[in-house]
Order: structure tokens, then sequence, then C-alpha cells
């Protein structure tokens, strides 16, 4: 009887064992992790959507401030980052030394120039306030755009990357005020205008409204910086080649996700691959 017992159980475990090893080994989920700034972030679903079908979980990592995503990439914390332009990404690998490259162009957000207090740029008076965004990149923007928009002049020699003091001329005086970024939306009440990019513009809900009153030209006559303004998506360098980052650029630069921009942010964003900037 005991020998019978013996056999039985010999035999359950080497059938147990037989079908373990004929088990299909499991595979470990693939998640890719973008770094983001901002809650403008409609145009991913398509490309999520597009990649869950496949099994790899597009999972955006949203950052509150500009100075962070590049340094969460470089520490390996996330796959890539998609919320900085061309200007911004070569200031700071100059700056830092970050080792990352551009895998595609994604957005252009042009600046532009919000008011609660008045509808078109005519009616700013002498001794007005005006913020601006006060990082190298978009300070000197902001005050090219207000050059545009015939308010001051600033020194033809510093182009681009301009600062209060290259201001060679103020008609009227104006009370030009430099502040974070990510706060000149919430200034608007006191003060006649506010220079806010599209990011900040969006997250404040004011492509909701009919507060801008001048945006920055993207006409690259008009605007010999725009090339510098398109937005990127950007990885580590070692990951250049990588097919599945690859794969994911070429989804997003789609009719599916250009639908959204247009839709969800028209005038505000707009799909890079779409902007003529020669």
């Amino acid at each position: 009887m005991k020998k019978i017992v013996v056999l039985l159980l010999t035999l359950v475990l080497s059938l147990s064992l037989f079908a373990c090893s004929n088990e299909e080994p499991e595979t470990e989920p693939v998640v890719v992790k973008v770094g983001t700034v901002g809650e403008y972030n409609e145009y991913w679903k398509p490309v999520i959507a597009l990649f869950a079908e496949e099994g790899v979980t597009i999972e955006l990592v949203k950052f509150t401030e500009y100075s962070l995503p590049n340094a969460a990439l470089a520490d390996g914390d996330i796959d890539m980052n998609a919320f900085q332009h061309y200007a911004y990404l070569n200031k700071e690998i100059s700056e830092v030394g970050y080792e990352l490259s551009v895998i595609c162009e994604t957005i252009v957000a042009p600046l532009g120039l919000y008011s609660e207090n008045i509808t078109d740029v005519s009616e700013i008076k002498e001794n007005d306030t005006i913020a601006i965004p006060s990082d190298a990149t978009n300070g000197g923007r902001a005050l090219k755009l207000l050059e545009s928009a015939g308010l001051i002049t600033v020194d033809p020699e510093v182009g681009y990357l301009g600062v209060k003091a290259d201001i060679i001329e103020n008609p009227l005086n104006l009370d030009i005020v430099e502040v974070d970024a990510s706060l000149t939306a919430s200034l608007l009440p006191d003060v006649a205008a506010a220079i806010i990019n599209g990011g900040v513009a969006i997250s404040a809900g004011l492509h909701k409204t009919d507060q801008l009153i001048f945006v920055e030209s993207i006409d690259p006559q008009a605007n010999p910086n725009v090339a510098n303004l398109i937005n990127v998506l950007v990885v580590r360098n070692e990951d250049v080649d990588n097919e599945l980052y690859n794969r994911i650029a070429d989804a997003f630069q789609s009719d599916a996700v250009a639908e959204v921009i247009h839709q969800e942010y028209p005038g505000v964003i707009l799909p890079a691959w779409e902007v003529n900037v020669e």
C-alpha cells in the first residue's frame, strides 16, 4: 500500500513539474515615463491609447517646475521628457552638461500678451505695469514681443536674449516686472497686461477666454528666432536609437495628435510639424 501511495505522489509531482515547465514565462510590463510640466497634455491621449493596445504603458510624470524634468531624465527617473523648446534645452546642456538629445519636434507655443483690464495694445498707457517671465529664454522673447507690439525698443545686439537693461527706448515709461513664469497668469488682476507662455496660459484656463490681446509671431520672416522655440521630445544620448522611443516619437507626429491640439488649444499651441520655420 505504501508503495502505491509513493508511486501516486511521484506521478502527481512529475505532472505538476511538467505543467509548470510548459507555462509561458510572465513578461515584465513595459512602462515608458514621460516628464511634462503643466496640465496641457490632452494631445498625448492618442499616443497613449495606441501603445496601450500592444501592452506598453506611457505614463506622464508631471513636474511643477521647469528646472526638474531634465535632471530627472539625466538621473534615469524618467525615460523621456516633453516640456521644453530648443533654446531652453540647449541652455541647460551648456550650463549643466546634460547628455540629452532630441528625437522629434512636438509643439510650438507662442508667447501671448494677456490682460483682464484692456482689450487692445493701444490701450496701454504711460507708467502701466507689464509682467514678463524672468527666466533667460522666455524673458528675452517677452521683450521682443513688446518690441513687436510697438511698446519698447531693445538693443538689436542682444537679439532674443535681452534683459531689462537692454531696453533702449521705453516711450511710455512702462514698469516691466520680471516674475517666475508660473506666476504671470496670477498677476493679471494687478497689472495692465502680462506676457504668458502657452503652458501657463492653458493651465490658468486663459485659452478659453478673450484676454489674449497680442501674440508672438511664428513667421520666420518676422521672427528669426522661431526655430529655437519649437518644443521637443528628449531622451538620454544613449537612447537616441531606442526603437520603442522612436516609434513613440513617430506616433506623436500624427494627424490624430494634431486634431487634438487644434480642438483643445486653438491658436495657443500648434503642431510643430505643421509650422514652416524655413
